[in-house]
């Protein structure tokens, strides 16, 4: 998983990663996470706050199915703002991801 903090904004993340094949908007086809949320991870973290306002931040989440390939964007602001199954799948697959990198380190 790579993590990335200081980039334009969180539109800048979110075509960089569509660039790279990232295609699915999980914000809106969240019902494949939620079903099955072992089989995908986050292979890239993007992070931003704004330079003025400390409650302009936004995560943008480059997440893979593991099994099939298919890629896609979750885009959040204040994580500790999401609603419940939300917030639960995206931290456990943030950990999930945090665990693997430092196994791999």
């Amino acid at each position: 998983m790579k993590t990335s903090y200081n980039y334009e904004s969180a539109s800048v993340a979110i075509e960089m990663l569509k660039q790279a094949g990232y295609e699915v908007d999980y914000n809106i086809e969240f019902d494949e996470l939620h079903t099955s949320a072992n089989d995908y991870k986050i292979d890239h973290i993007y992070r931003y706050e704004g330079a003025t306002d400390p409650g302009d931040e936004s995560h943008v989440y480059g997440i893979q199915n593991v099994k099939t390939g298919s890629k896609g964007v979750f885009v959040a602001g204040d994580i500790s703002v999401i609603e419940g199954k939300k917030r639960d799948i995206i931290l456990e697959l943030e950990v999930r991801a945090r665990h693997e990198e430092q196994k791999g380190s």
